[in-house]
């Protein structure tokens, strides 16, 4: 089972027609429905693989709402409730990029994983987000050591450049360097602020993340792939539609490379070479591959929301 910890909020997302006007009104379209970046992954996840959440929301309708809509995806959902759930306001301008402005509220406030919650799992998924606040960073930290230690594989998601400046470059990548991640998901920016991908090469903090598979997302540009002690190779982007909402595709992508990793057909392959087995660019070819499929259902839709939902 795929296991995913992190945030589970409300997203306010605001398409908005044209520039904003300061001090007065602008034309806009709001949509309110479930967000988080780990809530994401495993709501996408969960059609394809079996997906446990792991996480806290507000003691509030508002957090069982959000708690009962992603069990209705068919995610095996586990939430403390404490304090007030949290929300984000995403701005989408007309070319589907987001600005978001984040309150994550009771998503820093989980304390602890009980053993339960851990059972069964062969892999947990952890958004950086996780670690920016506590208690939910060292609950977090604890959590993916716990998965190691029984054998489990892991991953962390870079999730943004506005987090990781705020978190501290030195101390994520220290702390990834620490905990060894199979795989990390990052974009471009990230990629190249953490000095990870710069250029399509390594960058000067590569060989830090030694066990480490680094996984780098380009939009409509093709996504690279890093195995440490290889040289990097890329997966072409198949033509996407309609682009309208960039909210949520790099969760989708990250569930679904995750679910073709952990699919039985896959699986000996990828974790195989990772363990430095051999080669198999096929396997991880073909997790991105599907990544990639799921990103683009999110593309038309408001927020982390799919066309065909």
């Amino acid at each position: 089972m795929l296991g995913v910890l992190g945030d589970l909020v409300e997203d306010i997302v605001v398409w908005v027609a044209g520039p904003l006007r300061h001090g007065t009104d602008s034309a806009a379209r709001v949509f309110r429905q479930r967000g988080g970046s780990a809530a994401n992954v495993a709501a996408f996840a969960a059609g394809q693989y079996p997906t446990r959440f792991l996480g806290c929301v507000g003691d509030d309708p508002a957090g069982s709402g959000l708690a009962a809509e992603l069990a209705g995806h068919g995610v095996d959902v586990r939430v403390t409730h404490r304090g007030r759930t949290g929300s984000i306001v995403v701005l989408i301008d007309d070319e589907g990029e987001r600005t978001m402005l984040p309150d994550r509220g009771a998503a820093t406030l989980l304390e602890t994983v009980p053993d339960a919650w851990l059972a069964g799992l062969t892999h947990l998924h952890v958004p950086a987000y996780s670690f920016d606040g506590e208690p939910v960073g060292t609950t977090a930290v604890d959590a993916l050591r716990r998965v190691r230690a029984a054998g489990g594989t892991t991953s962390l998601d870079a999730s943004s450049t506005g987090m990781l400046e705020g978190f501290g470059r030195e101390r994520f990548l220290a702390l990834a360097a620490e905990l060894a991640p199979t795989l990390l998901f990052a974009n471009r920016a990230e990629s190249a602020y953490l000095g990870l991908l710069v250029d399509g090469r390594p960058g000067p903090e590569r060989a830090r993340l030694t066990a480490t598979t680094v996984v780098t997302k380009s939009g409509a540009d093709a996504t690279t792939i890093d195995v440490p002690g290889e040289e990097p190779f890329t997966v072409p982007v198949p033509p996407v539609g309609e682009v309208r909402d960039l909210t949520g595709a790099g969760d989708a992508f990250a569930a679904g490379f995750l679910a073709a990793f952990l699919d039985g057909r896959l699986t000996g392959r990828l974790t195989g070479r990772l363990a430095g087995a051999g080669p198999d660019a096929a396997g991880l070819r073909e997790a991105a591959a599907r990544g990639h499929r799921c990103a683009a259902r999110v593309l038309a839709s408001p927020g982390a929301s799919c066309a065909a939902d």
